[in-house]
């Protein structure tokens, strides 16, 4: 590591271990330093923060009720228009049929749903699917709709977010997943998602979320067009609407997977594990205030996911039983994972396993 750089770092260690806030100066000599004394200093940041060794993991289920979508955003390989042949759309009838099929067979306690923004439907198609999954469901919490179909449901009823989101609450909505952030520098978003709405939008919906008492995810989507300053300016951010409301319940790095877009003809290839873990080393030392660091094993695959708790990250995300996303997008890992291959891995990283709900509640431990 070159001299300038090393010091840079060795600054960085003296904020966490004084715990002092880091600065968007210090994000990027993180971004730059070398990725193993990364991880040995974003661990012991997690611990200087109250961090142990439990890793916990959900038993979830993914579902995608309409693929349809009005925004062509450059990086997505999972949307369609309503007249190609891979696009759906099923009713609520037939979503809660296919669930409890799916409940019988693994005993999930969250429901993860994002679609496409479909302009083909009302606002009545979200908050009945959400009322009619409750009903058959009502142990099981509704983490569902990213803050750009929030959004996509006021332009269909006329509605404001708080409207909107009171209705979905009322319905049995439980929390919000953390989708559509993609990086919020506007240079980024004008070439990857020009049809996307804004950060301000984002932010606003998560915002009034969590005045409504709705606790929401968030993310980035890296490793496309952004630079090191993008990386670092999306994470203030992040942080500084964390000091505002607390509603966050985790971070989720997630990587892109060009296959199957834009970008893959032009030459785009998935991030390397080295750019993955320093995110995630990244993430735990910038978010102070976040508690939980996921590493999303669906797209780094397991093994890796388990070296990245030793970079940061406490949460392996779940069973995540058959999701469409980035395998559509190129992802070659397994669509679920049982139980006891989540433990076995958590264990062999020496850490301790613990299954919780969706709102960080224990549910069992090893």
């Amino acid at each position: 590591m070159a001299v300038v750089e090393q010091r840079a770092l060795d600054v960085v260690r003296g904020k966490v271990e004084s715990g002092e806030r880091l600065d968007f100066e210090d994000g990027l000599a993180i971004l730059e330093a070398d990725v193993l004394e990364l991880g040995e200093l974003a661990d012991s940041a997690r611990r200087i923060r109250g961090g142990t060794d439990e890793v916990y993991f959900v038993q979830n289920l993914y579902v995608n009720q309409t693929n349809v979508c009005r925004v062509k955003c450059k990086f997505c390989a999972f949307a369609a228009t309503s007249k190609q042949p891979q696009a759906y759309t099923i009713t609520a009838d037939e979503l809660v049929a296919d669930v409890l099929a799916q409940r019988a067979a693994t005993g999930f306690t969250e429901i993860h749903m994002v679609n496409g923004e479909n302009p083909h439907v009302d606002f009545g198609f979200y908050r009945d699917t959400i009322a009619a999954l409750h009903d058959a469901l009502p142990d099981v919490h509704l983490k569902c709709y990213t803050a750009s179909e929030i959004h996509h449901m006021t332009t269909l009823s006329g509605l404001t977010h708080e409207d909107v989101l009171r209705e979905l609450k009322d319905a049995g909505l439980g929390s919000l997943p953390g989708g559509g952030a993609e990086v919020f520098a506007d240079r980024v978003r004008r070439l990857v998602a020009p049809g996307k709405e804004s950060p301000e939008i984002w932010f606003h919906v998560h915002d009034t979320a969590h005045s409504l008492g709705i606790p929401t995810h968030c993310t980035m989507l890296y490793g496309h067009v952004e630079t090191y300053e993008e990386r670092v300016d999306h994470i203030l951010r992040l942080r500084a609407q964390q000091d505002r409301t607390g509603g966050f319940l985790a971070f989720i790095p997630l990587a892109f997977h060009p296959e199957n877009t834009v970008f893959e003809r032009r030459g785009w290839r998935h991030t390397t594990g080295t750019d993955d873990l320093k995110m995630l080393a990244f993430s735990r030392l910038m978010l102070d205030n976040v508690p939980n660091i996921k590493a999303y094993w669906i797209m780094m695959g397991m093994p890796l996911a388990a070296v990245a708790l030793h970079f940061g990250a406490n949460d392996v995300q779940g069973t995540v039983v058959r999701e469409e996303i980035f395998h559509a997008a190129g992802a070659r890992t397994e669509t679920e994972q049982k139980i006891d291959e989540l433990v076995r891995f958590v264990r062999d990283a020496g850490r301790i396993p613990v299954q919780r709900d969706t709102l960080y509640n224990e549910l069992h431990r090893w």
